[in-house]
């Protein structure tokens, strides 16, 4: 069975997070990764011809697996696993991998034993068979590695977490420094001088399309390690990986000289306070420092220009840091001023807050690039710091929000509150003063709501209000006819319809539809172009690059559409992707167009039967259930659905009725169960019997009573030494057993009790009999009073009382029509599974449920475009419905009114 990437990625945090136990985050992703990074090297290396990665006999993860329950499984692990794989790849060292033999770490004893072999069961998975469930050059295991350590920086904390720069950000940064299929080669040089696990420099490899050359170095020796595992998982086993603190002993170097590269991009610490140990940057022997030495306590732009240093004379790079360094002064506004004279400082995008683990501070992307610099004539801004999603306690960018980011930057398009090109003449300007904080070029706050003093003192909504409605009636031009009118006076209007009503006059108008119809079209395009696309998609293609093309086209067919904005429909898609989509296209690329079933088995967790497995019935991924019912057995569903109208029809009926009927002196107080509603049935029949024919019911509870003092004899019988000796072996005393027994004994005692016995279960019988035909005949004489037209009112409990019990019976049976239907209609669908063709798959697939979504989420975007305009004419006609004067001749009579109310009760004062 393939992987479905997102119970990948679920299934190995939830593992692992659980085995945890009291070890701190940062420490533990070590194991697990580490655990990833052999399970993934053993399945696909295992038989390959000269692979990038030697794996030594007994070091792979198969010969781990034997070392499960063994009392020295961690010392196994470490001189049998890795240190075998460290001596057979020289990139490999020991400092990559944690110790598996820590006490402190994993537990001393059985608990080590124990917690290393549920580790390693995690990863024996079958459906963790990487060599036969990875989609070609796809990355599932390079994404579920990057997902893994995502979630443990988020557990790691402050400080703990910033191995990782957020997989977002760094798609903004490989996008926008410059590389693509176009211009990258095999020689393309690319580095990273402050890699962290290296997913900032592997998103640059992957938007060049090509392998290209790769270097990184990290200060963290374990976080080093992190970062070869990664770009060994994604492919890149030549990456180039060195441990060392870049700054004071960069590792990377061309003689006495600092390499240089095409592309060197970095996510430094912010405002790293140690940046000087180990370096004299005065005496700096690479000259790094020639614009000036950055504060002691903040080494920013000591990063930043170690990078410029390092980018050859065409090089482009980008780094993250801090906004501060777009404002701070003294010895960084120097080296700012000289920055932007340089004219290397290509573009300045603003981040939203909060979106790195490490830090809940702002960030930005200072974009470089030395080609052309002493040409640059200015600076381009983006402010995206609006555009973000809540990710528990972080945020995030969201796939619309990197595409604006790039699209923005790459066509250099100014866009109000949000993007311009600012020259340098600006920027050196005395106001400004080379301070590049972006709120100085670009105000993203929305415009203020301004209120009309006129229009509150008088009434009517200005036109100004209106006016600014103008890309609404640009394309709507008639709707703003059918809305407003003159107030009378100029450069004032009024609502010609109640508020109630605006929205149904929008819907409904002629300019309306014919934008739906736009909008429709446009979809129907887009529907039309990229369902070949889509039915072509088969085993072993590439689902990253299917998702880019149809959503790259979807975004280019609605980019110009009228009142919408195509990032918008273009993040429903990345949505659904994430949702859905993505798992079916990997499906499809490991098995091809097959709809195949499974039963749900789920394991009991409590009771006598725990451990045990219960079958939950059966799905499919691929194409659910209700797909299949709604195109080959629609009829028999809308017989189901028929039947659930009725049920819920009679639900309601009966929630009504308890409603009324249920109050503490009504028939149905306090009944909740059928039982509780029998009993109450019962009560309401005797009270009217006893109402209306005393002596026929005082005979009947004299029956009763007889009755009940015969079962009491009885009972007190049962309980005698003689008859308990009668009892079965389920403690039963039956007639029969006391029957043959008297028959068989003298007369005494005993024979005396017997007889006692069978004489009074005979009178019960008899008179038990009696009171039922009695209360029987009572009932159906009773019964006919209901039918009277009108009801007698000593009837109306009764009738409550039956008439529920009706209801209870009614929904009953419906029930269990429908649950017989569903049964019927379960076998025919999962007998209908195997007959599917593969044409007929890839229509439920593609037409039924991918475009129908789509097309729903299309729908609700047009939807919205009537809220926000129907919003704001209310908010409008509602802000300036009453006049002020009107206002307070209103209080003026409430006042008035008030003051006679107190005047008649006497409290009356000056």
């Amino acid at each position: 069975m393939a992987i479905k990437k997102s119970d990948l990625y679920s299934s190995l945090w939830a593992s692992c997070d659980q085995l945890r136990g009291g070890m701190d985050a940062s420490q533990y992703k070590d194991y697990v990764l580490f655990m990833l990074f052999i399970k993934y090297i053993s399945d696909k290396y295992a038989d390959a011809f000269a692979p990038p990665v030697t794996i030594p006999p007994g070091a792979s993860f198969k010969a781990m697996i034997e070392l499960k329950g063994k009392s020295d499984i961690g010392d196994k692990i470490n001189t049998q696993i890795i240190q075998p794989l460290i001596d057979a790849n020289s990139r490999l060292a020991r400092s990559d991998f944690p110790d598996f033999n820590d006490p402190n770490k994993l537990g001393e004893g059985q608990a080590m034993v124990d917690r290393l072999t549920n580790l390693v069961a995690i990863f024996q998975r079958p459906e963790l068979d990487f060599s036969k469930n990875r989609a070609d050059n796809d990355d599932i295991l390079g994404d579920a590695y990057e997902y893994l350590m995502r979630n443990f920086a988020i557990e790691s904390g402050k400080s703990k977490g910033q191995f990782l720069t957020p997989s977002e950000v760094s798609s903004v940064i490989a996008q926008i420094v410059g590389i693509s299929p176009d211009n990258a080669r095999a020689s393309t040089t690319a580095s990273d001088p402050t890699c962290g696990s290296a997913s900032l420099l592997l998103k640059v490899a992957a938007q060049a399309g090509t392998h290209i050359t790769l270097e990184g170095q990290e200060k963290d020796v374990t976080t080093a390690g992190l970062a070869r595992m990664n770009m060994i998982l994604h492919d890149f086993p030549t990456a180039n990986i060195l441990a060392g603190n870049t700054l004071a002993n960069p590792k990377f170097k061309q003689g006495d000289q600092l390499r240089t590269y095409d592309y060197v991009v970095a996510n430094p610490p912010f405002s790293d306070k140690g940046w000087r140990t180990g370096l004299t940057p005065d005496s700096d022997p690479y000259q790094r420092f020639q614009w000036g030495v950055p504060p002691t306590k903040q080494g920013d732009y000591a990063y930043l220009l170690h990078i410029i240093r390092t980018m050859n004379r065409t090089g482009k790079g980008a780094c993250i840091l801090p906004h501060g360094v777009l404002f701070r002064g003294h010895a960084e506004a120097e080296i700012r001023q000289q920055l932007v004279r340089s004219g290397i400082l290509k573009g300045i995008i603003g981040l939203p807050p909060n979106l790195f683990y490490g830090t809940g501070i702002p960030a930005c992307i200072l974009v470089l690039d030395k080609e052309n610099a002493q040409a640059r004539t200015g600076i381009f801004m983006i402010d995206a710091s609006r555009g973000f999603k809540k990710d528990g306690n972080k945020n995030r960018l969201r796939a619309q929000d990197i595409h604006r980011i790039v699209d923005t930057f790459r066509k250099q398009t100014e866009v109000p509150r949000y993007a311009r090109m600012v020259p340098f003449d600006e920027i050196a300007d005395a106001k400004n003063d080379y301070n590049l904080n972006l709120p100085r070029y670009i105000d993203s706050t929305e415009p203020e709501d301004q209120q009309d003093i006129d229009g509150h003192l008088r009434g009517g909504i200005p036109e100004s209000d209106i006016d600014a409605l103008g890309h609404f009636w640009r394309v709507l031009p008639d709707v703003r006819a059918a809305l407003f009118q003159s107030a009378g006076r100029d450069g004032y209007s009024t609502p010609k319809l109640p508020s109630t009503a605006i929205k149904a006059e929008i819907l409904g108008h002629p300019d309306f539809t014919r934008f739906t119809t736009t909008i429709t079209k446009l979809f129907e395009r887009w529907r039309t172009d990229n369902t070949e696309r889509l039915r072509a998609f088969d085993r072993d293609a590439k689902p990253k690059a299917l998702i880019t093309a149809i959503a790259e086209d979807l975004l280019a067919t609605f980019h110009d559409a009228p009142l919408l904005d195509g990032y918008d429909i273009y993040q429903h898609l990345m949505d659904y992707w994430d949702e859905t989509m993505q798992d079916d296209c990997y499906l499809i690329a490991a098995e091809g167009w097959v709809a195949k079933t499974y039963r749900l088995v789920e394991e009991v967790k409590n009771g006598k039967k725990k451990g045990s497995t219960k079958d939950k019935g059966w799905t499919c991924d691929l194409v659910p259930k209700a797909l299949v019912i709604a195109r080959f057995f629609a009829e028999k569903q809308s017989v189901i659905d028929t039947k659930q109208v009725k049920l819920a029809d009679l639900e309601a009926t009966l929630t009504e009725h308890k409603e009324e009927h249920g109050s503490e002196d009504g028939p149905l107080y306090e009944v909740s169960t059928k039982s509780d509603a029998l009993e109450a049935y019962a009560q309401a029949l005797v009270d009217l019997w006893g109402e209306q024919d005393k002596s026929a019911f005082d005979a009947y509870t004299a029956l009763t009573e007889k009755a009940q003092e015969l079962a009491d004899h009885l009972l007190e019988l049962a309980n005698h030494h003689h008859l308990i000796a009668l009892k079965n072996g389920k403690g039963r005393l039956t007639a029969k057993a006391v029957k043959d027994r008297l028959g068989s004994i003298m007369p005494g005692e005993e024979r005396t009790l017997l007889k006692d016995y069978i004489e009074t279960q005979a009178r019960y019988k008899a008179t038990t009999k009696q009171a039922e035909a009695r209360m029987e005949a009572a009932e159906k004489e009773l019964l006919t009073q209901l039918g009277q037209e009108p009801l007698p009112e000593e009837c109306k409990d009764l009738h409550v009382a039956m008439r529920y019990l009706q209801l209870l019976d009614e929904q009953t049976k419906v029930k269990s029509e429908i649950k017989e239907a569903e049964s019927e209609l379960d076998t025919l669908a999962y007998e209908k599974y195997p007959e599917l063709t593969e044409d007929e798959v890839k229509t439920l697939v593609i037409e039924d449920k991918w475009m129908t979504r789509i097309a729903a989420d299309v729908k609700n975007e047009v939807e919205r475009v009537s809220q926000r305009l129907t919003g704001r004419v209310q908010e409008l006609a509602e802000r300036y419905a009453t006049p002020l004067p009107a206002l307070v001749d209103e209080v003026e009579t409430l006042s008035a009114r008030v003051d006679g109310h107190l005047e008649r009760m006497g409290a009356v004062w000056k």
